[in-house]
């Protein structure tokens, strides 16, 4: 039988009862879903699912991304997360939701440890509907209504790192150009309010000079330290983590090196925020 089990009272669930390597029911898709916006985290343990299969599983909640680096070999929807001695783990070591660079970022991301580390790597989880509900009355005032410039620039670094040439580096200029999103969005399905903004790839503020944005964007990025926002998750091989970049930021611990983690996410397409 599905059943969830709250990890904080904020924010997190650990789902049992299902077999992700067999086909799911529409009530079962229906029922993780409805999961996955209570708790803004899902996870499921033990599932030894191989990359079609993953691929199954999360075509049930939408099209799928296909992210310009770092993608599997003959599955462009996967992308790899490979860290080891030569490849240290520090990229990602901030707070944030995923590919909010893009005009349409992403529903939620599926994450399957494939290996990890003994001990280390763990990732944690913040909800900011509650970061947001948790605003004093001025900063509410002084975000109403504003956007925020969300920018590509942190995977051109890695680019650069990987000796991508000028010509390829312009492309993904032309590719993938800086938008802007609310600083406060309104989930499309459940209507509540979220901060949306994070230390990765939000870079300012439109109509505010980089002197008045930066401590504003700060205070705001800040809003996922806060333990009571949060979960943590200990990866074991075959463990999911399925979380919902409408409402949650994850930040990924990078504290294994030199020690091996391969992570494959796949993610799901979302909308507009608004």
């Amino acid at each position: 039988m599905l059943q969830a089990l709250a990890i904080t009272p904020t924010i997190g669930a650990e789902i049992s009862g299902v077999d992700l390597t067999q086909a799911l029911s529409q009530e079962a898709v229906a029922w993780i879903s409805k999961q996955l916006l209570h708790y803004k985290v899902i996870f499921f343990r033990d599932q030894p699912i191989d990359t079609p299969q993953h691929l199954v599983f999360a075509k049930q909640f939408g099209e799928l991304e296909v992210h310009p680096i770092q993608r599997k070999e003959g599955f462009p929807e996967v992308l790899v997360l490979h860290n080891d001695a030569e490849r240290p783990p520090a990229g990602t070591a901030f707070w944030h939701s995923d590919v909010t660079w893009r005009p349409e970022p992403s529903l939620g991301s599926i994450l399957i440890a494939k290996k990890v580390p003994e001990v280390g790597g763990d990732t944690l989880f913040a909800n900011m509907e509650a970061a947001y509900a948790d605003l004093d009355d001025i900063t509410r005032v002084q975000v109403e209504g504003r956007r925020a410039i969300h920018a590509f620039e942190p995977l051109r670094q890695a680019l650069i790192k990987r000796g991508a040439s000028v010509e390829e580096l312009a492309q993904y200029a032309t590719d993938y150009p800086t938008v802007s999103h609310p600083i406060v969005r309104t989930h499309p399905v459940s209507g509540r309010k979220s901060i949306y903004v994070n230390g990765l790839f939000t870079l300012g503020i439109e109509g505010m000079s980089d002197t008045e944005a930066k401590p504003l964007l700060k205070k705001l990025f800040a809003t996922a330290d806060k333990p009571e926002h949060q979960c943590r998750f200990r990866w074991r091989e075959h463990s999911i983590a399925f979380w919902d970049n409408r409402a949650a930021q994850h930040y990924a611990t990078a504290d294994y090196f030199p020690n091996e983690r391969i992570m494959e996410r796949v993610t799901v397409k979302g909308d507009r925020p608004f």
